[in-house]
């Protein structure tokens, strides 16, 4: 992953549009999309969020030196998908 397609941590982490759309040219059939960062999403937009909320609590359960580090990348994206 190269520059423009990797966000920094202090902006929320994960990838960028430019990122997602080089990944899924290299993974034909891959359905990865950008994070949901909207305030109030609704039906499936709303579902990804609830998901990954979910699965990244799990994260934080697994990984206790990133979780209290309010630095990682791992609170960073968390804080950015709003959860």
């Amino acid at each position: 992953i190269g520059g423009g397609q990797k966000r920094p941590t202090k902006s929320g982490a994960g990838l960028t549009a430019k990122g997602v759309a080089k990944y899924r040219k290299q993974n034909p059939g891959s359905k990865l999309k950008t994070a949901v960062t909207e305030k109030n999403p609704t039906g499936k937009k709303a579902a990804r969020r609830k998901s990954y909320c979910a699965r990244s609590a799990g994260q934080m359960k697994k990984f206790p030196k990133a979780a209290k580090n309010p630095n990682s990348r791992l609170r960073q994206a968390r804080k950015r998908w709003r959860c």
